[in-house]
């Protein structure tokens, strides 16, 4: 009897799990603790709706991998039954490296190491755990595996990864301009020429899918009060790992002040640690620092538990610093603060979105004549070359 088991997901319907080795990794511990990792870390500050998981996404994109997969061979692209396996593999675990409320925390806790490069090493020791079995899916993640169409379908320009968090990042959040038709881009790719390419006659849904990228970055992933919360949690654990360092008494023990104090020196050598970490532990900490001697660990604690944010303003020019010096002194003399604790309370900082990179990697259109052209090549393209650079936006956060 074949092997199925179905999952039922509320962007898609039901997901249908065809092999008892990706069941076996969906119910390994490493891949359930993704349940307890938030998508979009502290979005729901903003958006009460968007508490999905790491693990809704992963599960999601698997389903967008399975369809595409199922697309390619439909139009006669070579996949072998171990090739088809491998690429599922690969999207299931591509964020099984990801830390605590996802990015906010890679600059504190996870700094010798990026997300993408610890997914890869807790693959390598999946793969040691399951005989070997994951080496192809290794290979098509690395992009080391020779149809380079796979590694695209994974981490590319037009990869089911951005298909899938844009779909349900815009259906948890409410915010509609981040709806993409993700269904009849998946119906138009093809390949060519041994890469991932898009059928002209999906055009239109290639543009208004970079630009409901865009728009889902500035009105949700980069939103100021997202943005707000999100490098004060960031504050928050530089200030832990501060005090922690100074006086390791005045912090309670657990998991996160020892990967505060040092003793995981490297997180790479601390894979297991590493995995015993998620949402749960970060948030219990700061309810219990919100009690802390030290007034400003309180207070961005309790900023964060009671949702009392300090106040950012975007602007398009640089910060002056004569108004980061009056706001810092004025800090110091309202709580009484030294110059380096009122610098954890009034800070700048940049925030940056690039619509499209075509040098990093194109999105190839396949017209009926053979002839191939990246989508802002075509004519009467609504992604020209002036939405090519990043556009940069600068901050000032103060405590108000």
């Amino acid at each position: 009897m074949a092997f199925k088991k179905i999952i039922n997901d509320p962007v898609y319907g039901f997901i249908t799990i065809h092999h008892p080795l990706i069941f076996e990794l969906i119910s390994h511990p490493w891949y359930q603790r993704l349940r307890r990792i938030k998508q979009m870390a502290l979005a729901h500050l903003v958006y009460p709706g968007a508490v999905h998981t790491r693990l809704h996404h992963s599960l999601g994109a698997y389903h967008l991998m399975c369809n595409a997969l199922h697309e390619l061979k439909e139009k006669g692209a070579e996949i072998t039954e171990n090739e088809d396996l491998g690429a599922k593999i690969a999207i299931l675990l591509h964020d099984i490296g990801h830390g605590p409320f996802s990015h906010a925390l890679e600059s504190v806790i996870s700094v010798d190491v990026h997300h993408e490069q610890l997914s890869l090493l807790l693959m390598e020791e999946l793969n040691r755990q399951f005989d070997g079995q994951l080496t192809t899916a290794i290979d098509i993640f690395t992009g080391r595996y020779p149809k380079k169409f796979l590694h695209q379908l994974v981490s590319g320009q037009l990869d089911v990864d951005r298909m899938d968090y844009l779909n349900r990042d815009s259906f948890f959040t409410g915010v509609n301009e981040g709806v993409i038709g993700y269904d009849r881009i998946i119906k138009m790719l093809t390949v060519h020429n041994g890469e991932l390419v898009v059928e002209e006659k999906a055009i239109y849904s290639i543009e208004k899918f970079l630009i409901a990228r865009r728009l889902m970055y500035w009105q949700v992933y980069l939103h100021k009060t997202v943005l707000c919360a999100e490098v004060m949690l960031v504050k928050i654990l530089q200030r832990a790992r501060e005090l922690t360092l100074e006086d390791p008494a005045s912090m309670p023990d657990g998991i996160i002040k020892d990967f505060l104090s040092g003793r995981y020196t490297s997180v790479v050598n601390n894979l297991s640690e590493f995995c015993a970490l998620d949402d749960t532990d970060i948030a219990f900490s700061i309810k219990q620092w919100r009690h802390h001697k030290d007034r400003v660990l309180a207070l961005l604690c309790e900023g964060i538990t009671d949702r009392r944010l300090l106040k950012l303003r975007l602007q398009n020019q640089p910060i002056a610093e004569a108004e980061l010096e009056d706001r810092l002194h004025e800090i110091m003399g309202r709580l009484s603060l030294s110059a380096p604790e009122a610098a954890y309370l009034v800070f700048t900082g940049e925030a940056v979105n690039r619509t499209y990179n075509p040098n990093n990697e194109k999105i190839n259109i396949l017209f009926k004549d053979g002839e191939v052209r990246d989508i802002s090549e075509v004519d009467n393209a609504l992604i020209q070359h002036n939405l090519y650079g990043p556009v940069k936006k600068f901050y000032i956060c103060y405590y108000k």
